[in-house]
């Protein structure tokens, strides 16, 4: 009787698991329908980050933005339309970038293995493919599987995507909608160890952070002064600042140093220091083989959320259009 519970337990914590993971995903999906998908997504990326270093920290912040609203679907690919304005066109995602190198992925595995290949597994793997660089192999694993959303709406986008000026309970919430947990909040914060930020999305910590023309006084006083060197007021929308001084173009821990400096760039970013629980975590992240390894698991989670798989969606020919 006690084995047949175990039994019954473990299928139940299997098929949990497997919900969680994205049910259908797995390794290699490709293998026998287009074997070289995989090998092609590694060369393109390859090409495309030697020419443009700072490519790693635009994909996989277009992959968080894809994942966090209606699932892992491609859908922030698609361009607007004379009837539809898209979730790219959605003020979050203005600042996005690397569309052409999706696109190219995508042509090149048309002319390989025409209408197999999702887009949303492109973005995925080349997200992965492009911070796997530095390191000489894969960072973290990618099951495939995904396929395509065919609706994609700008609306959608302000409710789903945690901004940058969130305190701890709206980014716990945020994450806690899509499935995933306040640890893996942490630990993908992280990607912000590489890429800039904007200085409107920072600068009101700088100039007027509680509406009386102040500065936020959980920030580092020489890190302020620093900033204000580069962001001259609240309405400089174009100037960027490294969001991991000195290190933007390297993937590491480095983040989590910096945060504990309370030199975190964003308001999201100090809010990991504001409870006991997630300070707890920053300062294991310190670490970096922890961080690598945490990193791997939650970009796992974060990959399966709310994937289409099966006849759901479909495979589109062109990443910026739905098939017509």
């Amino acid at each position: 009787m006690k084995m047949r519970f175990f039994l019954v337990a473990c299928l139940v914590v299997f098929c949990f698991l497997e919900v969680c993971q994205g049910g259908s995903l797995r390794k290699n999906f490709y293998r026998n329908s287009c074997p070289q998908a995989e090998q092609i997504v590694q060369t393109k990326i390859n090409q495309h980050v030697s020419a443009r270093p700072d490519l790693p920290a635009k994909l996989i912040r277009m992959h968080f933005h894809d994942c966090f609203v209606k699932g892992c679907d491609g859908s922030v690919l698609l361009e607007s339309t004379a009837n539809n304005t898209a979730e790219k066109d959605a003020i979050p995602n203005l600042s996005l970038s690397g569309f052409d190198v999706i696109e190219d992925i995508k042509e090149a595995l048309e002319a390989k293995c025409p209408g197999i290949v999702s887009c949303a597994d492109i973005l995925t793997l080349a997200a992965r493919d492009s911070v796997s660089i530095q390191f000489n192999k894969p960072m973290w694993e990618v099951l495939t599987g995904r396929r395509d959303g065919t609706v994609s709406k700008s609306s959608e986008v302000l409710a789903n995507i945690p901004a940058p000026f969130f305190n701890f309970a709206q980014l716990k919430q945020s994450f806690a909608n899509k499935g995933l947990t306040l640890h893996d909040l942490v630990v993908l914060s992280g990607a912000h160890t590489i890429g800039v930020g904007h200085c409107n999305l920072f600068s009101n910590r700088l100039f007027n952070f509680s509406g009386k023309g102040d500065q936020d006084p959980s920030l580092n006083p020489s890190y302020a002064n620093f900033l204000k060197s580069k962001c001259k007021s609240l309405s400089d929308t174009t100037t960027t600042v490294e969001m991991d001084p000195n290190s933007s173009e390297s993937f590491d821990s480095d983040y989590y140093s910096i945060l504990l400096q309370n030199k975190g760039l964003f308001q999201s970013d100090a809010a990991l220091l504001t409870t006991k629980q997630s300070k707890n975590i920053v300062n294991e992240l310190v670490r970096q083989n922890k961080f690598f390894t945490e990193f791997a698991q939650s970009m796992k989670r974060m990959g399966a959320i709310e994937v289409l798989s099966g006849t759901a969606g479909e495979i589109r020919k062109k990443c910026s259009a739905v098939n017509s």
